[in-house]
């Protein structure tokens, strides 16, 4: 038996190194990143970049929303196109994230509150290993890291 735990206590050490929780953050930088940035696409006319679609203004009034869709909208679609990036590629990770739980919040009070299991628990949790943790060693908040030492 002490054999069988000191193998177990052996695999379950090199498991939680810093190489695999680092692979698992960039695996968890890239979901949450995606989830946002396929959303923000959705809010520009197909084949652009910035130009905002008009019908979003016309979707955020229907949500009611308690600021002007004139600010809203703009609003959402710039942090839902550079609030990604910057977790996806591990840069001011944990500023990132933090953002996108905010928009989290925002979406599960003010416009889809009956979706928050599965789908908006499972964004603040993404988002909130994100901001506990860090980037880890495969991000650029790493490299900026080992760059200034």
């Amino acid at each position: 038996m002490q054999r069988i735990l000191t193998q177990y206590h052996r695999i379950a050490g090199w498991l939680s190194g810093k190489w695999i929780e680092s692979g698992a953050l960039l695996l968890t930088r890239l979901a949450l990143a995606q989830v946002f940035w396929s959303s923000g696409r959705t809010k520009v006319v197909e084949g652009s970049w910035f130009q905002i679609d008009e019908t979003q203004y016309y979707l955020f009034e229907e949500f009611g929303l308690p600021i002007s869709p004139q600010i809203m909208v703009p609003m959402s679609m710039y942090a839902e196109f550079f609030l990604p990036i910057l977790v996806a590629l591990g840069l001011f990770t944990r500023i990132g994230a933090a953002g996108l739980l905010g928009m989290t919040l925002v979406i599960q009070f003010f416009v889809f509150p009956e979706a928050w299991w599965p789908v908006h628990s499972l964004w603040a949790a993404l988002a909130l290993v994100l901001i506990s943790r860090g980037g880890g060693l495969f991000s650029l908040d790493a490299i900026a890291g080992s760059v200034r030492k």
